[in-house]
């Protein structure tokens, strides 16, 4: 009965000791990123500070092409109707930039806001997200401060 037992644990040594000695495989998409297009943002986030319900702000995030080949924007989403996106339309050539312009506007919102903006291309690490935040503040009149 030892024998068989030191039999396996001598087994699964062998066998664990076999996997340890593996290539990690994560280097292929990183290298298929390079060789390709790739989609590099300047930052993930921008927060507006606090800004009064009913304001539009806008930021542009730059990114740059950081693969090989053309770059092309392929569309861009939003979480909701009070952000609207403007991007690059042309194919932006390896070394080059663009941009994603989101407009906000914070009518009927109060409070903390994180809005997820994607952006879809021919990247080949998939689609990116950037951020907008801001804290919206309740919106004032003169009447009321003067009560």
């Amino acid at each position: 009965m030892k024998k068989v037992i030191l039999s396996f644990a001598f087994a699964a040594l062998i066998a664990g000791g076999a996997v340890a000695q593996e290539k990690p495989k994560a280097t292929a998409p990183q290298e298929q990123a390079t060789n390709g297009p790739a989609l590099t943002f300047e930052e993930k986030e921008f927060n507006f500070g606090d800004i009064t319900q009913g304001d539009v702000v806008e930021h542009t995030f730059k990114f740059k092409n950081t693969g090989t080949q053309p770059l092309v924007i392929e569309r861009v989403d939003v979480t909701c109707g009070c952000t609207t996106p403007a991007w690059s339309k042309e194919p932006i050539m390896p070394g080059k930039t663009g941009y994603v312009t989101a407009k906000f506007n914070s009518a009927g919102k109060l409070g903390q806001q994180k809005k997820a903006i994607t952006v879809h291309s021919n990247a080949a690490d998939g689609a990116k997200y950037v951020y907008i935040v801001t804290n919206i503040k309740e919106k004032t009149t003169a009447s009321a401060a003067k009560n």
